[in-house]
């Protein structure tokens, strides 16, 4: 038997049929009522699944209308390390990974900085990714990594694995610095984006340490009319 909790079978029931392509952003999911009849659970259980799918902004509701598939713009949590593929498939959306760069280099210094004298000596490996929402930009990823932590790191397959899956894999998170900044396009980054040069793009820029030593350094670009930052804290 399942140790899943009900209410998260419920949840995983709704999210199934968002990720299939069944249940399209703006239609109308099952009433706790007929979730009650086709699952077996308590109206309650219902009713919690829905409510912390609505807060977590894969649904809706329409008072007097009903509960359907949300359509917002992508979110992320201010406080937490999230990988933007799982978040993207999460809205019940398609994620493809577009590569645009994968080196070996001699870093800047604003970006060697953030990596300490004695590594930032060396070169870093360097990778640049679009990360597409339903074929539409969402994120560019543009990643410095020490290649100390994670030497196999050019040789992935990033259409396949992200950056962040294989880093949690074999760097795991000891310390983490982000800083949120709102900028306005940069050039190169626009055409990445499909934007505007100067159209307002949310900027989040993170340092990771692993096992007592800077691991990497990445600037991720949001399109801003995209994408938002958003969470709930128990005070």
């Amino acid at each position: 038997m399942s140790a899943q909790p009900l209410y998260e079978r419920v949840k995983s029931y709704v999210t199934d049929r968002i990720r299939s392509g069944a249940w399209r952003p703006g239609a109308r999911v099952l009433s706790e009522h007929e979730l009650v009849r086709e699952l077996g659970v308590s109206r309650m259980t219902a009713n919690r699944a829905l409510r912390e799918l609505v807060v977590a902004g894969v649904l809706s509701r329409v008072a007097g209308s009903g509960t359907f598939v949300a359509d917002l713009p992508a979110a992320g949590n201010p406080l937490e390390i999230r990988n933007v593929a799982a978040d993207i498939r999460a809205r019940g959306h398609m994620h493809r990974a577009v590569p645009i760069r994968a080196e070996s280099a001699q870093a800047p210094a604003v970006i060697a900085a953030h990596f300490g004298r004695d590594v930032a000596r060396r070169p870093l490996y360097h990778s640049v990714i679009v990360h597409m929402d339903n074929d539409r930009p969402l994120e560019v990823e543009d990643r410095w990594v020490n290649p100390t932590v994670a030497p196999d790191y050019l040789d992935l397959d990033f259409t396949v694995t992200t950056p962040h899956e294989h880093l949690m894999q074999v760097a795991p998170l000891e310390r983490v610095q982000q800083v949120v900044r709102a900028i306005g396009a940069e050039v190169g980054i626009d055409a990445l984006l499909q934007m505007s040069l100067g159209e307002p793009v949310l900027l989040i820029e993170r340092t990771t340490w692993s096992r007592g030593q800077p691991a990497s350094f990445a600037r991720l670009h949001h399109a801003g009319s995209r994408f938002e930052l958003r969470g709930i804290y128990d005070i």
